[in-house]
């Protein structure tokens, strides 16, 4: 690879998937690093993936601009885009073919590299992506500002008000009324997890290990000592129900099945370790992470279609028990997606959090609809 004379960073955004969409990208001096120029743009109702690609042009002409016969190294976290436009996958999706020949055209053949960053390394160009899609959501579009008025680490966003300040236990304030209380309960180890392999509805619905069945009773005790659950709900799968059962009995309750809580479809995943669907199925597995509609190898099922049935079993729970606290024992994926639903937060968020086998989470839910979390991957009990 030869020096570079620029470094393009470059990212786009959807708040939905599809949905307002907007991308950013940056030029660099390669040498210095100093911040040579500047784009984004909201571009309406699309997918995180056009918008990647959107701001890779995008950042790609800046750099044209600036000297057409300059050498570019591209930086993205989007690996579907690095690799795609490094000639390493195909580009099957007929949104991303015109899009990737665009790029192709905007600078001189042989002139570019593309390289995948994290995330955290490319915070210039998601800022400026959020910036475009909040301009997009006030009905106008990006203006670059000053530099000072926008920080490398910050993420322009409108603010959020602030939340009711929790009393203890899981109880609410009075004057937003009684709310329902989901306490959600991942179920503990199976053999598979220490392994991290895939393990979903359709695969071998393994049982709890013996390290399992012990988290399973630490959690039980600990919610019999709160003493606030009044009702048990758990998935159908098999090391739910133990986990669920685990539970029931300390508190003299009875397990209702409901059939929507159960783990998402991973298809040709089941049983594998990340490393040998990476292995096995790198497109697949980069779509799933870049888009909540893309469905694992072999699967019927996305994050989207999770959301929707993990929503519509949350919402029987909660006309069932209006005004109680239920202990609703699940796994890592429908517990993920319900708690970004109740903090509103984009479909990506579910790659973003951490929960643990036998781990806690609370989520209040009132009258007029809204929600506020207020416990996250609590595993205090286990230790």
């Amino acid at each position: 690879m030869a020096e570079a004379q620029f470094i393009v960073q470059a990212d786009g955004g959807s708040r939905g998937n599809p949905g307002p969409a907007g991308y950013g990208a940056v030029v660099l001096d390669a040498r210095t690093g100093e911040i040579l120029a500047e784009a984004a743009e909201y571009i309406g109702r699309a997918t995180n993936n056009v918008a990647e690609y959107k701001g890779l042009i995008a950042g790609l002409k800046a750099a044209r601009d600036l000297d057409p016969d300059a050498r570019i190294l591209v930086e993205m976290d989007s690996k579907l885009v690095v690799e795609q436009m490094s000639g390493r996958w195909k580009i099957k999706h007929p949104d991303m073919q015109p899009l990737a020949a665009e790029a192709r055209s905007v600078a001189a053949r042989g002139k570019v590299d593309y390289r995948w960053i994290p995330r955290e390394k490319n915070k210039e160009a998601d800022r400026l992506a959020n910036e475009a899609m909040d301009a997009g959501k006030q009905g106008r579009q990006w203006e670059p500002k000053p530099r000072a008025a926008a920080p490398a680490a910050a993420v322009v966003d409108e603010p959020l008000p602030a939340a009711p300040a929790p009393r203890a236990g899981w109880a609410a304030p009075a004057d937003l009324g009684t709310p329902t209380t989901l306490v959600f309960l991942r179920h503990g180890e199976t053999p598979l997890t220490p392994l991290r392999q895939f393990s979903g509805s359709t695969g071998s619905d393994p049982g709890l290990s013996e390290k399992g069945v012990w988290q399973a009773e630490r959690v039980a005790e600990a919610l019999a000592a709160r003493g606030t659950v009044q009702a048990v709900v758990s998935s159908p799968m098999l090391r739910t129900r133990q986990t669920a059962e685990a539970a029931a009995r300390r508190l003299g309750l009875d397990v209702r099945i409901e059939e929507g809580l159960r783990e998402l479809d991973f298809g040709d995943w089941e049983g594998l370790t990340y490393a040998e669907v990476m292995e096995r199925h790198p497109e697949d597995l980069s779509a799933f992470f870049d888009s909540a509609k893309a469905k694992p190898t072999g699967s019927a099922e996305s994050l989207t279609t999770l959301a929707h049935r993990a929503g519509q079993a949350r919402d029987r729970i909660l006309a069932r028990y209006p005004g109680k606290t239920v202990l609703v024992v699940s796994h890592v994926s429908p517990i993920k997606v319900l708690v970004r639903l109740a903090l509103g937060a984009p479909p990506d968020a579910v790659h973003r959090m951490e929960l643990s086998a036998a781990s806690l989470c609370a989520v209040q839910y009132y009258s007029d609809g809204n929600a506020s979390l207020r416990l996250l991957n609590d595993t205090s009990h286990l230790r």
